[in-house]
């Protein structure tokens, strides 16, 4: 009996993980209908190998033993293909699927004849014409280079691990070959089979990662779309082209000038929604020194802006430092009958690049900032998306002296996507 052993940690796995996907929140209703037919067939395939040990070494019935032979054979290139469906969905399989049935096929002929294979009454195993394995193993090694390329045509340029699936392949490869050679020990369960279910359990976690990551990139996206549209708020719109109207009417080229700053700082915006990552700070700066242009021409004096700048050749996620300046001009200076000075500075220490956007308006207590709503809005969606790179926003204020927005970028080596 202690042969069977080796089966425990098999099953464990195929029905430790039948719950798994079917609870994965990160697959959708086709992808869990693939995997669990795969984990179902990997069931089958097992319980095969059993039988067949079975029907070789306690009891001789030769024709039970054809049935669950043809079983094995048609089942394992199947597996193949399902696996390719499952990593490249919108992937044509024709082929596939016609490989797999002309296996099925040839292998169904010994339950009448010999061409494929065939038992004896004394419960001998023959090659037919078509001998031992010639069909199965050249349909596998077809559709696993399928598999291979499925995969990396897929995930290509998408920064993924793809040598650990290509791995798992690899050894489905060399699993045939340890079952003829000399190395081979009678189990119940093939070299094959324990290569399959193995791979399949790393296959699905690395799909599983990747799906976790495609469905992080959508988070994100979304995020970006509600960070510019509380940037572009509907006042900061109406406000910008009242102003553009009044000047065609006294100052027609000061007008043109704000429309075309007006229309850079939307462009920005829009940009923003399909933007890389992390952008320089450079770039930011710029889209900064547009809307306090905007805001200058606007409020004239009320509104001064002072740039010392130490630092500028490193990067911050996009749309994070022009939000925290709007605040500034927003809820601290315009607040104050004479306005005010936003003071924007960059400085480098050993371990980070630290932005401050300083502001001597009317300060506010920060216990409002998760308290108030629309009072300070954007904030904490600054705060999350820097977060979400592994920058840090500290916010200080002191009511009726002003606040300063510091933002912490750390430098290579620390925490950085």
């Amino acid at each position: 009996m202690t042969e069977y052993i080796i089966l425990m940690p098999l099953l464990i796995l195929v029905f430790g993980l039948t719950p798994i996907v079917a609870r994965d929140s990160y697959l959708n209703k086709n992808q869990k209908y693939i995997m669990l037919w795969i984990i179902g067939l990997i069931g089958v395939l097992i319980a095969q190998n059993v039988a067949d040990y079975m029907l070789q070494t306690v009891v001789s019935l030769p024709y039970l033993r054809t049935l669950e032979s043809i079983v094995g054979y048609s089942v394992r290139p199947v597996i193949i293909v399902l696996f390719c469906k499952l990593v490249k969905p919108n992937g044509r399989n024709t082929v596939a699927w016609i490989l797999v049935a002309v296996n099925t096929a040839v292998y169904l002929t010994a339950a009448f004849s010999r061409f494929a294979f065939y038992i004896d009454e004394n419960n001998h195993f023959h090659g037919g014409f078509w001998y031992f394995g010639k069909t199965v193993f050249v349909v596998s090694f077809i559709l696993l280079f399928h598999l291979i390329y499925c995969t990396v045509s897929e995930y290509r340029g998408k920064k993924s691990w793809i040598w650990i699936p290509i791995a798992n392949i690899v050894l489905v490869f060399i699993a045939p070959l340890l079952d003829i050679s000399p190395l081979y020990r009678d189990y119940p369960v093939s070299y094959l089979t324990i290569a399959v279910v193995c791979c399949s359990l790393f296959y699905y976690i690395w799909l599983h990662l990747e799906f976790v990551k495609a469905h992080e990139s959508a988070l994100m996206a979304e995020q970006r779309i509600k960070l510019m549209m509380s940037q572009i708020q509907p006042h900061f719109l109406y406000n910008s082209l009242s102003s553009i109207s009044e000047l065609c009417e006294t100052d027609p080229q000061k007008a043109q000038q704000m429309t075309d700053d007006f229309a850079e700082y939307l462009r920005y915006n829009l940009t923003a929604l399909n933007s890389e990552k992390l952008i320089s700070f450079e770039k930011q700066l710029e889209q900064t020194e547009i809307y306090l242009k905007i805001e200058k021409t606007r409020f004239e004096d009320r509104v001064n802006a002072v740039y010392e700048i130490e630092a500028r050749d490193f990067e911050v996620p996009t749309l994070t430092v022009q939000p925290l300046v709007e605040n500034a001009v927003r809820h601290g200076i315009c607040k104050r009958p004479k306005g005010g000075t936003v003071t924007i500075r960059s400085y480098e220490t050993d371990s980070a690049y630290v932005i401050e956007i300083a502001d001597d308006g009317v300060g506010f207590d920060t216990e409002s900032i998760t308290t108030e709503g629309e009072t300070h809005v954007g904030i904490e969606n600054v705060r999350a998306r820097l977060a979400y790179f592994g920058d840090t926003l500290e916010i200080k204020s002191e009511i009726g002296v002003g606040t300063t927005a510091a933002i912490t970028v750390p430098k290579k080596g620390e925490k950085r996507r």
